[in-house]
């Protein structure tokens, strides 16, 4: 028997599939919480503060994870290192980092780990929304073609406006980085040896084209004529298609894995998007939910569409030979844990307690009893701002219609109903712009944890849903890409379509909508609806107006 390693990259930890790739039986996995975790407040030096919106990690984190999780799957299974063929690693991105010339990350230089922007920013950073406005600006004023393939606005989670607050705010680091890296291709760089950049997140968060490549040299010099060169000077103009093999693993990666020299890696991946094969999708019509502490979704599609407010769609960009769209929420797990840390008082977890049963669990109980509409409460899901479809970190969470009679649940209810509404509005923009939605698939911890909120989902759609079968869906893509890049001669696979057709898997029940509930939900969205593009649309941008007061006070303080 053969096998193959995935590494999945999340938000608060990374994990570690071990998995026959003649079955796609996942036979092992560990998980590895990061040291640092997510750091928004302060560095690790405990002194330095951060400002509004910054998201940053510690990228050793990233390889404490595969010193840590690879060997923890070898050893639980007894598997010989020697049948191990293949390994593929995916990551939450935008996820990027400076690194010097010798491909250290800046932040291990002792005396530029004061500087925030020597560190890792994190999918999540949204401190560079100026940067992005700016971007955006020029971009409308220049015409350039690339900003409808990004539904017309670029985001502030992407390369650029990350890399141009940088030149901004900290143009010694800018100066001190030899690349500016996205992290699964900055890990898959340290496993290899090799720099082997990836052409998804390069199609989806570096604006490039496999046809047109990249912006022009102009925009960029129109941006700043300091980054005239950018693209030759700070990232890479070779980009390796997915299901490539970047190299064989490093004498040193070997000694920290328990893995042998040579064994296959795969290019670098995004977690979203490696997940599609995992389920078995290789077709289009099939929209993938990735849901954590965000949600990503995933499309495939036989031509180019332009859709408002969707993160992107690359050829090739998640399967070979299809147009790859993304869309996604930028708050949903982490919604959910806001509400147990902040808003539920001491008695119901002692509630939870004498029932025996974990917080979410308790609260979800609860929240089952509760009929469409019976809370009386409405909520607006942008406790991160809004990916999509308005793609506006500037915006923020909302809940309408609390009374004194209240209850915890119900606000747990309305805030997983929000990220629904959410996601049929995602939905709906697709197909008004051509592109089909005609099932929906569902992976990540919480599809697997959370009944209830899958059976919202398929009641405020309207469309029946399909949960992965392995609870690791990213990190089981990951390994059948290590699979592919170990090849068929080597035990692995010819190609991705070939892999998921034996290793995808989806689990034999699904969710249906429930028609009396559907028709309720048709109402509530629909008010839903009104809030949204009243307070998303400009017509009362009062969000804005408070978040920019709060930012105020904050550097009075500071």
């Amino acid at each position: 028997m053969k096998y193959t390693i995935g590494v999945d990259y999340g938000t608060q930890s990374g994990r570690a599939v071990l998995v026959e790739t003649a079955t796609g039986c996942v036979r092992a996995q560990a998980v590895k919480e990061y040291t640092h975790g997510v750091m928004d407040e302060y560095l690790p030096d405990g002194v330095t503060r951060l400002g509004p919106d910054w998201a940053l990690q510690h990228p050793m984190d990233y390889l404490e994870v595969l010193y840590e999780t690879i060997p923890a799957v070898l050893k639980e299974t007894g598997v010989s290192p020697q049948d191990v063929v293949g390994i593929g690693i995916d990551f939450t991105s935008c996820t990027v980092l400076p690194v010097g010339a010798d491909g250290l990350p800046l932040c291990f230089d002792p005396v530029l780990a004061k500087n925030p922007h020597a560190w890792v920013k994190l999918w999540k950073h949204h401190a560079a929304q100026y940067e992005a406005n700016k971007l955006n600006r020029i971009a409308q004023e220049r015409g350039e073609a690339f900003l409808d393939r990004y539904g017309g606005k670029i985001s502030s989670e992407w390369v650029f406006p990350k890399l141009m607050q940088i030149l901004d705010e900290a143009p010694e680091i800018y100066e001190k980085m030899d690349r500016f890296m996205e992290a699964t291709d900055w890990v898959t760089m340290m496993l290899c040896g090799q720099e082997r950049r990836n052409s998804c997140t390069a199609g989806y968060k570096a604006l490039w084209h496999k046809r047109d490549g990249y912006p022009s040299k102009d925009f960029f010099k129109a941006l700043d004529p300091r980054l005239e060169n950018v693209v030759e000077e700070k990232l890479a103009v070779t980009l390796y298609p997915l299901s490539t093999k970047a190299g064989g693993l490093t004498e040193e990666m070997a000694q920290k894995t328990g893995l042998l020299p040579g064994t296959a890696v795969a290019v670098g991946n995004v977690d979203a998007h490696v997940s599609v094969p995992a389920v078995g999708i290789t077709e289009p019509g099939k929209m993938l939910m990735i849901i954590g502490t965000s949600t990503c979704d995933i499309l495939l599609g036989t031509e180019e569409k332009l859709v408002p407010g969707m993160c992107g769609v690359v050829e090739d960009g998640v399967l070979p030979g299809l147009y790859g769209y993304e869309a996604g929420q930028s708050c949903v797990g982490d919604h959910f844990e806001w509400m147990v840390e902040q808003c539920v008082p001491p008695y119901v977890f002692k509630e939870a307690e004498a029932a025996d049963m974990g917080i979410h669990a308790y609260l979800t109980k609860k929240a089952s009893a509760l009929k469409p509409g019976e809370s009386g409460l409405l909520a607006l899901d942008w406790w991160n701002g809004n990916r999509s479809v308005l793609v506006d970190v500037d915006l923020t969470g909302m809940m309408l219609g609390m009374t004194l009679s209240t209850r915890p649940e119900e606000i747990y209810r309305a805030l997983i109903e929000a990220t629904a509404y959410g996601k049929r509005m995602i939905i709906e923009t697709f197909e008004e712009s051509g592109v089909p939605v005609d099932e929906l698939y569902a992976c990540g911890g919480i599809s697997w944890k959370n009944p209830m909120m899958m059976q919202i989902y398929a009641d405020v759609t309207n469309k029946p849903i399909k949960i992965s079968a392995s609870d690791q869906t990213p990190a089981l893509g990951a390994a059948m890409f290590g699979a592919v890049a170990a090849g068929k001669e080597n035990g692995g696979y010819s190609s991705i379509f070939e892999a998921a057709k034996v290793m995808g898997k989806v689990k034999d029940e699904a969710y249906y909508p429930i028609p009396e509930n559907a028709a309720a939900y048709d109402r509530l969205y629909a008010e839903y609806k009104r809030l949204h593009d009243y307070f998303g649309r400009g017509e009362n941008d009062v969000m804005k107006r408070l978040k920019a007061l709060k930012a105020e006070a904050r550097r009075r303080e500071g």
